[in-house]
């Protein structure tokens, strides 16, 4: 089994850490940089910064914030947030990001996944996707017939697209995606386990890297997720920002289970 990874994940808004559950009830939590340099210390094996409000503000996210935190930690940091074009790929990654996640731009202009891809390569390409259940799959054609279906939601949770979370997670991958962001509104925040069904259906689809994200709130929940799912990492805020846990709890309740960690 390849060596899994731990997450911490920083949702911005305003230049502060929130947190909220299921996309609301948002609360402050902090100062972004002061967290990211706890997580380096606690051994995080990756940072992921999300501006959570930029796209539906209609902004550019907070490349300063990222420029500051790059000088102050070792590990890889993942940025997304209001990205629309590749010149934005471009800001984040000079100033100290060593990924850059799209969601809703990847949605309305997938092509963007393909020119981020060319210009610098897969492995900075991360594709966030949010799903929700919204039923089970109708189609007797579908392989995924009569069980669970996602939406793929746009704008932090705010709109519905339609799309089928699934079959929009392989088109990403084939249009060059480096690693998919699975996040669950439906567990998000809550702190009952991260959503199996889901991280099963796209891990099942895709031929790459797979974070599940949402839900992680004991440490049974990470290593049941490892045991669980086919998933590469496991992000989590709640239980990292209030301080329930750190990084090398998870860690060392993995290696109990024989998971194999960074």
């Amino acid at each position: 089994m390849i060596a899994k990874r731990i997450i911490p994940c920083l949702d911005v808004r305003d230049g502060r850490v929130v947190k909220g559950v299921n996309f609301v009830g948002i609360q402050d939590v902090g100062d972004p940089v002061e967290c990211a340099i706890e997580y380096d210390k606690q051994g995080a094996d990756e940072i992921v910064f999300l501006d959570i409000t930029a796209t539906h503000e209609g902004r550019g996210t907070m490349v300063d914030v990222v420029r500051r935190t790059a000088a102050n930690v070792f590990v890889p940091l993942t940025v997304g947030g209001g990205i629309r074009t590749v010149d934005d790929f471009t800001a984040l990654l000079r100033a100290g990001a060593d990924k850059v996640s799209v969601n809703s731009a990847a949605v309305f202009n997938p092509i963007l996944i393909s020119e981020a891809a060319r210009k610098f390569g897969n492995q900075c390409v991360v594709v966030a996707i949010d799903g929700k259940c919204t039923g089970i799959v109708e189609d007797p054609k579908d392989s995924r017939y009569g069980k669970k279906r996602f939406n793929v939601y746009t704008a932090g949770g705010r709109h519905d697209t339609g799309l089928d979370v699934v079959k929009w997670a392989r088109k990403a991958w084939q249009l060059g995606a480096g690693e998919i962001l699975l996040t669950s509104m439906d567990t998000d925040g809550t702190k009952a386990g991260f959503d199996h069904d889901m991280l099963d259906a796209v891990c099942e689809v895709v031929d790459i890297p797979v974070i599940a994200s949402g839900g992680g709130g004991s440490l049974a929940s990470f290593a049941e997720v490892f045991e669980a799912t086919e998933c590469d990492a496991a992000l989590a805020a709640s239980i990292f920002h209030y301080g329930e846990y750190t990084v090398d709890d998870v860690k060392a309740k993995l290696r109990e289970q024989h998971i194999p960690v960074r």
